[in-house]
């Protein structure tokens, strides 16, 4: 079966699970190759995939906000996920899925 993405919210899902993978690995892998086996380059592709992928989930939570009428409320809390490590992974399980159901 193939993922569909033909509308914001699936977009931002799928957005937010890649934008956390990233945080992590950049956390967990890029980091410690950086500052214990002095390998910067890992930081330089990791970091910028990151920043990619974390300028995108905000826009789709903008979108999603303007889109489905969501609260401030639920936006800011999107944001907030997306600067915590596994964040996004838990706003789909305890927010988005909330949203999606109303």
């Amino acid at each position: 079966m193939w993922l569909t993405f033909d509308n914001t919210l699936t977009r931002l899902r799928s957005i937010g699970s890649w934008e956390a993978v990233s945080y992590i690995l950049l956390l967990f892998i890029a980091m410690p190759l950086k500052y214990i086996w002095g390998l910067p380059e890992a930081v330089r592709v990791v970091g910028m995939a990151h920043g990619f992928l974390w300028m995108a989930y905000i826009g789709f939570a903008v979108l999603g906000q303007l889109d489905y009428k969501w609260s401030w409320k639920t936006t800011a809390w999107l944001f907030v996920a997306s600067l915590l490590p596994f964040g996004p992974f838990v706003a789909e399980a305890k927010l988005l899925r909330k949203v999606e159901t109303t």
